[in-house]
């Protein structure tokens, strides 16, 4: 006989209303939990591992990125070595390996289920958890495929996320399936993709072999972010920032139409040409003219290290660059 529950009711009068804190606006939530998904071998890990390297550092990517004081991160991985590829990987990021931390799987594996995980993220007051891949976490006796068990598993780690306000991460293989939606080439149940708050697509720029794209494809907490990209060359990781590209052109390995940052570059450049000095009014409607919006206008700006005077109640883009 089923045990009887007493109906219990919350009235929204007595809860308190809470902003949502960012790891990275608005694409990492603390509280909450994110999926980081792709293709083997197109980036994920060394993205993330990027990210907990900055962070344990006090850095970030960009101003949207959580900086100025070091922040403690427990990463589990199933898939790579400690001592010849993940010690390396975050001492070539510059990472301050103090503040990196792995739960020991040597008397037991770790499952999403797991009592340690909340048990490691209080005692190491860590910001960031890191599950890579999920496939590896998910307990011998769960079928990620079973919508029900999906929905249990990550709704546990999801209250972890809340109660503790650490932002939980999920490092997730793409399914096979050609063609289909983002969300449906996840890693199993739907259920996965729905309890996250946010979801990230990593993926190769076609045409390009050394660059990837990072798109989100989910958000239910704000806007969703603008398209970013990252290289991977013999000299190890570089982030680049906006990118315009879309999910489809990632999933469907299409070039993208055009490269709206590059285009921002060299209309600067070619503007430095002809005059040093121009009224960034002026600049920001030749811009629009050509299609580059203000947005990715101001990071070619930032990246060509191109400074801003005011003169006579006026501001100017100083375009004068030591060649």
């Amino acid at each position: 006989m089923e045990e009887e529950i007493k109906l219990k009711m919350i009235r929204l009068s007595q809860v308190e209303a809470q902003q949502v804190k960012w790891l990275w606006y608005p694409f990492i939530p603390y509280g909450k939990l994110t999926i980081i998904q792709g293709d083997p071998g197109d980036g994920k890990s060394t993205f993330i591992l990027n990210i907990a390297a900055v962070l344990s550092k006090g850095e970030g990517f960009d101003d949207a990125m959580e900086s100025g004081k070091p922040a403690n991160v427990i990463y589990q991985t199933a898939e790579d070595g400690l001592v010849d590829t993940v010690k390396p990987r975050l001492e070539s990021a510059g990472a301050d390996c103090s503040r990196i931390s792995i739960i020991d799987e040597s008397e037991k594996s770790v499952s999403m289920t797991d009592d340690r995980l909340e048990q490691a993220i209080v005692k190491e007051n860590a910001k960031l958890l890191i599950l890579d891949p999920i496939q590896a976490y998910l307990g011998g006796s769960t079928d990620m495929n079973r919508a029900n068990e999906a929905r249990d598993i990550t709704k546990k780690l999801g209250s972890i996320a809340e109660r503790t306000g650490c932002a939980i991460v999920l490092i997730g293989h793409m399914n096979k399936g050609s063609g289909a939606k983002a969300a449906y080439r996840g890693m199993g149940s739907i259920d996965f993709f729905a309890v996250a708050r946010s979801v990230l697509l990593v993926g190769r720029i076609e045409g390009q072999p050394d660059m990837r794209a990072v798109v989100q494809i989910k958000n239910n907490l704000s806007a969703f972010g603008h398209p970013k990209a990252f290289e991977l060359t013999e000299d190890g990781f570089r982030w680049i920032g906006d990118y315009d590209i879309t999910a489809d052109e990632v999933l469907g390995g299409i070039a993208p139409k055009s490269n709206k940052l590059d285009a921002a570059r060299k209309f600067l450049k070619e503007l430095a040409g002809s005059k040093v000095m121009i009224q960034s009014n002026e600049i920001l409607e030749m811009a629009a003219q050509e299609g580059i919006s203000k947005r990715t206008l101001e990071t070619a700006k930032k990246e060509l290290g191109i400074k801003a005077k005011r003169v006579a109640g006026n501001w100017y883009w100083d375009l004068h660059r030591d060649e």
